[in-house]
């Protein structure tokens, strides 16, 4: 199953996939995702490596990486090859199943979070 093209029906009737998904939740941008799919399919890049597989600036990749680790989707290692000066660092995705459990769980807490807001929001406009 190929993440970009698998559309769910939302009741509105617009189809979305799972990146406006996490776009929408955690304003992920499309360089976020490219660089979280990479990492999850290697055992860890390092910024350079991950600029040169993607074709994009260091400094995007930089921003993605930090984005992705703030959000818990990517840990950050001090790379044990990187001598003197500043240190360099090994990004690595967590386990696919608990990024799944964490993104399901987020998505979960938002609709509870939704499901207060709402009846609230709704009770003011009588």
């Amino acid at each position: 199953m190929e993440l970009e093209v698998t559309k769910i029906r939302l009741p509105s009737g617009k189809e979305v996939g799972i990146i406006e998904a996490l776009s929408f939740c955690y304003d992920i941008s499309d360089t976020d995702f490219q660089v979280l799919k990479v990492l999850l399919n290697s055992e860890g890049k390092n910024e350079d490596s991950l600029a040169e597989m993607l074709k994009l600036s260091k400094a995007s990749i930089n921003r993605s990486v930090n984005k992705l680790v703030s959000l818990g989707f990517v840990e950050r290692v001090k790379d044990s090859s990187s001598k003197g000066g500043r240190p360099r660092y090994i990004y690595k995705a967590i386990p696919t199943e608990k990024l799944i459990e964490k993104i399901v769980n987020d998505f979960k807490r938002c609709a509870e979070l939704f499901g207060q807001l709402i009846p609230r929001e709704l009770g003011k406009q009588q």
